[in-house]
């Protein structure tokens, strides 16, 4: 019995929230003696890299090393992580909640008979059963969720868990599958990525602005406390509405919903609809002249100020400490 981790990447390495989902299958299986923590990767990514995941808790990385995977077809995915899931015995399968993830989890928990519980945030309470801690309405509750099957997938929500960093390298194995052509009948024929060096869905650190920023020209005080800080940039719904940012800059409900360590917003009043895309940021910090922002009622720590006074203030100090 092992629990099998399904861990995406992107531009030569893994990214984070999966190395955070192998850190969660390796609490998990010390709390159960569930056995090895087998990671399985798709697609063309160099061995040392995958190697990392060791540190992460993995002891194996299962390496399905074919470049028809790489283009992220859904059904092929799933039907490749469940011949690794089935071939090496494991009864849970653990994954970050990501866009791939998701559809990828619905797929395996028909194709294994599977519970599935997405959005998890804890481990499981195993006292009476096997009930799971999950997020819902958009970060403001948290549900119990009881899995009856024998086997169980587990869609670990982003900056939920700790990630570990001490573990050994793991050993790289190449494995070759048979998977059917129709598993590839879907055809991606382009792919358009966001720009910058840091996306928001993976950004440890976000640095948002909204309408308080007064147009497009006064950007570049976002743009550099957010390289001072490592950051990605986004934006508010109104803000890319009328073009002053890019569509895939929008944070909130119905645009990019972002989990950062930290998250600062600078001259957004706070709409319900941006909350619901932000609130599952570990401490948000506001920046607003207005003391009555409804933004500051969801912060950890909030400046009343000029943001056009505010953050030069705040990138120099950040230059400082560095």
């Amino acid at each position: 019995m092992s629990v099998l981790v399904y861990i995406e990447h992107a531009d030569g390495s893994v990214k984070k929230t999966s190395l955070e989902a192998v850190s969660y299958a390796k609490a998990l299986s010390d709390k159960l003696s569930a056995g090895d923590v087998i990671a399985v990767a798709l697609g063309s990514i160099a061995s040392d890299e995958l190697a990392k995941a060791g540190h992460a808790g993995a002891s194996k990385v299962v390496h399905v090393n074919d470049d028809k995977l790489n283009a992220g077809i859904i059904q092929a995915h799933a039907e490749a992580v469940a011949q690794v899931y089935k071939q090496y015995g494991a009864q849970t399968l653990v994954l970050a909640k990501s866009s791939l993830g998701d559809a990828v989890a619905a797929r395996l928990a028909i194709k294994l008979g599977a519970g599935l519980v997405s959005n998890v945030v804890d481990l499981p309470d195993t006292a009476s059963g096997y009930k799971v801690k999950r997020s819902i309405y958009t970060g403001k509750a948290f549900a119990e969720t009881v899995v009856n099957t024998e086997h169980k997938i587990l869609a670990v929500k982003k900056n939920a868990v700790d990630l570990k960093t001490d573990g050994a390298a793991a050993s790289v194995e190449t494995l070759s599958l048979d998977i059917a052509a129709d598993n590839f009948y879907a055809k991606i024929l382009s792919t358009e990525k966001a720009e910058g060096d840091i996306l928001l869905p993976e950004a440890d650190i976000v640095v948002s602005g909204g309408r308080g920023m007064k147009g497009p020209e006064n950007w570049g005080m976002i743009e550099s406390l957010a390289k001072e800080l490592g950051a990605a940039t986004g934006c508010s719904k109104p803000v890319s509405d009328i073009g002053w940012r890019p569509h895939h800059e929008h944070v909130g409900q119905t645009g990019v919903k972002v989990a950062p360590t930290l998250y600062i917003a600078v001259g957004i009043s706070g709409a319900i609809q941006h909350l619901a895309g932000v609130n599952s940021s570990k401490c948000i910090v506001v920046i607003n002249k207005d003391a009555e922002a409804p933004f500051f009622k969801a912060a950890d720590y909030g400046i009343v100020g000029d943001a056009f006074e505010v953050l030069p203030k705040l990138t120099e100090a950040v230059k400082a400490l560095k």
